[in-house]
């Protein structure tokens, strides 16, 4: 029996009752709980675990202030299948995230009621990634159904805190939870069903320049700080273009800009009439799989030092340049590993032809099992132009295919 004749119509009620739950950064508890409650019914072995913020503070991702890492009543969740002798075969992490961001105005209905039009649906967090996350959880019910004769274990796990760096997977990754080891891993991110083996990082930093405040009638007398900004904007433009060309890695050569520099925020002045003499912009800054945060750090402190030098004012008021929030170190895996080999194998057996391993220009949750000596491959159901998009939507087809997928994926994994 195929996936979709089994599980279509439960995982349809599955993935909209997920959708309700308004699952954004602190309030994934109630969903976790719903969760947890449906994979015991379902006959697995649930495992719950919350995050120690003071180990994260000590994680490259994370601040260095544990009260600045949010991780009281939010817990990730996992369900547990064994199969044969467990030990004496592979265990295998299908992984999701329940977090989404916040909605924003640009929906055209409530973003946490879903719509479902034309073999589509629609909700905040359809593709990033909850369909995902369902889509594996009945892949391993599908598995069982199967009436499988090897020996394993299959682990799905719904972890918290994603979009902020990743506060369930990096507690599962530095605290194994279990009582048993992990050998690989599949994140089920929007990757178009493509198998994705490397994952860019990011370096998140923060610039304040002050220049010096008057009245716009007489501006001459002010130092307006947006030249000054503008020359440094233009500086890491340049420093952006050039490592493009410089850092080269054979699975980004399809992006016009591999390694993306965003000011993603702005802020300046005070008043309308008066010479903007204060500027705060926040900037991500892409890192190269085979780079480290702190290496591409550098090139922007110096190029902005260069700036700084070749200007007097910033010379005499040099501008603040630090790191906030979350930091993504990269990731990639060898591609010859066992667990993208059995991704490749389900799309060969499914007819598909284009099973190359990709890159990716986001960071995920897989870093932190790569990191921990835990291969891990991305490959879900979406496009990841659909994340954090008003009207976040999927095709649901993208989602059956997604389950038959990994359940074939896991059922070569844990056999071979």
């Amino acid at each position: 029996m195929t996936f979709a004749t089994a599980w279509d119509e439960q995982l349809r009620s599955f993935v909209d009752d997920l959708c309700r739950f308004e699952t954004t950064p602190g309030d994934e508890a109630p969903a976790q709980k719903w969760l947890r409650e449906f994979l015991e019914q379902a006959g697995f072995e649930t495992y719950t675990w919350e995050a120690n913020p003071e180990r994260l503070a000590d994680h490259p991702s994370f601040p260095d202030d544990p009260s600045a890492i949010e991780t009281a009543n939010r817990p990730s969740v996992a369900g547990v299948l064994e199969f044969g002798d467990p030990d004496a075969g592979r265990t295998l992490v299908l992984n999701g995230h329940v977090d989404v961001v916040p909605a924003d105005s640009g929906w055209t209905g409530e973003p946490f009621e879903p719509r479902w039009r034309d073999g589509t649906l629609t909700a905040r967090g359809a593709t990033d990634m909850k369909s995902g996350l369902a889509a594996a959880i009945f892949a391993a019910r599908h598995l069982v159904a199967s009436d499988p004769h090897f020996d394993g274990r299959l682990v799905v796990e719904s972890v918290v805190g994603e979009e902020e760096g990743g506060i369930g997977a990096a507690a599962a990754a530095l605290e194994n939870p279990y009582p048993f080891e992990r050998d690989a891993a599949i994140v089920a991110e929007p990757t178009d069903c493509r198998p994705v083996i490397a994952t860019e990082g990011s370096l998140m930093k923060r610039l304040c320049i002050e220049g010096r405040s008057a009245h716009a009638a007489t501006r001459w007398h002010g130092e307006s700080v947006l030249p000054h900004f503008e020359r440094i904007r233009q500086a890491f433009s340049d420093l952006e273009s050039e490592r493009g060309e410089r850092v080269e890695h054979p699975l980004y050569k399809a992006f016009p800009i591999p390694w993306p520099v965003c000011f993603g925020r702005l802020e300046a002045g005070r008043w309308a009439s008066s010479v903007p003499d204060e500027l705060t912009a926040e900037v991500r800054i892409g890192v190269a799989p085979g780079e480290t945060v702190d290496e591409v750090e550098r090139e922007f402190d110096e190029r902005l030092a260069s700036v700084v030098a070749a200007d007097p004012f910033l010379g005499a008021n040099p501008p603040a340049f630090e790191r906030f929030s979350i930091q993504f170190e990269p990731a990639e895996i060898d591609p010859d590993e066992p667990v993208v080999k059995a991704v490749q194998s389900a799309m060969t057996a499914a007819g598909l032809s284009d099973t190359a391993p990709r890159g990716a220009t986001y960071g995920a949750d897989s870093r932190h099992y790569v990191h921990a000596g835990i291969p891990a491959v991305l490959f879900g159901p979406g496009e990841i132009q659909q994340a954090h998009f008003p009207d976040e939507s999927i095709e649901w087809e993208a989602v059956l295919a997604a389950g038959e997928l990994l359940a074939a994926a896991a059922r070569t994994y844990l056999e071979d």
